[in-house]
């Protein structure tokens, strides 16, 4: 009988209520670094603020995939924005700025995340990976 290989990395359950407890915790964190209102918030996960203020009261269920995809692309544009601007402060002062970037029709980032879609975000996403030499 042979051994079973040993796993390289390990699983999270990203289904479960201490991984969207975590999730959201660093969530509130980027919010409060972006200085996003609770409109935006809600607005950017795509929740009602109902649910966002349970969820800040720590009443965290199991996040459900159309979340959990929002908060991967927001934690990639906070994380690309790190390595593009490395002073925090210009970092997070840019999502605000306007930009005369085509995606962003002199708009900021902010705006375009806003969109209220899924896409606006990663498309933000995609333009940040490709600045900074990556891929989405």
């Amino acid at each position: 009988m042979s051994a079973l290989p040993k796993p390289t990395a390990r699983h999270v359950d990203l289904e479960s209520a201490g991984a969207a407890a975590a999730a959201l915790r660093t969530f509130f964190r980027l919010a409060d670094a972006w200085g996003l209102s609770v409109t935006e918030q809600t607005r950017v996960l795509g929740v009602a603020r109902t649910t966002l203020h349970q969820w800040k009261q720590g009443k965290v269920a199991p996040l459900d995939r159309h979340v959990l995809e929002r908060l991967s692309h927001l934690f990639g544009i906070y994380a690309a924005l790190q390595i593009l601007l490395p002073v925090p402060q210009r970092a997070n002062e840019w999502v605000r700025k306007p930009n005369t970037a085509p995606l962003f029709g002199g708009g900021s980032a902010l705006d375009r995340m806003l969109g209220g879609q899924v896409a606006d975000l990663f498309v933000v996403r995609q333009y940040l990976d490709a600045q900074r030499g990556g891929k989405a």
